[in-house]
């Protein structure tokens, strides 16, 4: 067993985890974090993305060690004091899912992408969740949701 201490979306937690656990087990199995889904294992399909220290990953690919003294930020991190946040928003209003697979995934990387990106043209957004699979094939939807979330985190930040 190895201990680990981590931040997860804003609260300090201190783990003792098997090393072999990645980062997508500690957050669903141990941490009961469910929001973030497991879909194939090897990093291909997006369902499982969180952000790492302000980078979008793919937390089936990385050891739960890894993020070791680190700050994680899930799906359930996104909304603060019980408002949604402005992707949330926009993706129920442009019906940006539809069987919500890849939704937490995309939410995520659209989130570390605008923030990282607060002017993004529509080809940026589709090649930002390029790395994602939707099985609804909701892309459109997705886009245009992330394009009105960033003009409204825009609009905020002034």
């Amino acid at each position: 067993m190895y201990k680990i201490n981590l931040t997860v979306n804003g609260k300090l937690k201190k783990l003792e985890i098997d090393p072999r656990t990645t980062l997508v087990e500690l957050l669903r199995d141990t941490m009961g974090l469910t929001g973030t889904k497991m879909g194939c294992s090897c990093g291909s399909c997006g369902s499982c993305t969180v952000i790492l220290d302000g980078k979008a990953v793919k937390s089936c690919s990385v050891l739960a060690v890894q993020a070791n003294g680190r700050e994680v930020q899930t799906v359930e991190g996104l909304a603060k004091d019980g408002k949604l946040h402005s992707l949330q928003e926009a993706f129920i209003k442009h019906h940006g899912m539809a069987c919500g697979y890849c939704t937490p995934g995309m939410l995520m990387e659209l989130k570390a992408f605008l923030d990282q990106n607060p002017e993004p043209s529509e080809q940026d957004l589709i090649e930002a969740i390029s790395g994602h699979l939707c099985r609804c094939g909701t892309y459109p939807k997705i886009v245009e949701a992330a394009l009105e979330a960033a003009r409204v985190i825009r609009g905020k930040a002034r």
